[in-house]
């Protein structure tokens, strides 16, 4: 049974779905591939070197001690699929594909759970 407060959330949550993938899979592209503001910071005083190991610092600055982090090996890793360069808007499209699946599911299951409850205590009294 559909209602009317329920059409408008289903066209919002169409429209805000449109434009998040829109935004995901487009305009990642047009993104600054230069380092952010955190980047360059932690880079002061270093210039970066391509070595035949990947890069290195040289100098003295914080990224000095830096590591990858644990999940630098997964499959969405630095804005790509698979590490192939190319591919920002496939992984934002998967990224936000996730993260919708995601909530949509928590959503879907505490409403359930509000529902069962509600119901529980209607045939209580």
């Amino acid at each position: 049974m559909t209602t009317k407060v329920q059409r408008p959330a289903r066209a919002f949550l169409l429209v805000f779905a449109v434009v998040a993938m829109s935004i995901a899979g487009v305009l990642s592209y047009f993104a600054d591939s230069d380092p952010d503001g955190l980047d360059s910071a932690t880079l002061r005083g270093c210039d970066v070197v391509q070595t035949a190991e990947g890069e290195e610092l040289n100098g003295s600055c914080m990224a000095q001690g830096a590591r990858e982090h644990r999940l630098a090996a997964t499959p969405l890793a630095d804005y790509s699929v698979g590490g192939s360069a190319g591919t920002t808007g496939v992984a934002g499209v998967v990224g936000v594909s996730t993260v919708f699946a995601i909530s949509g599911s928590v959503f879907w299951f505490l409403t359930r759970v509000r529902r069962t409850r509600r119901r529980s205590n209607d045939a209580r009294e």
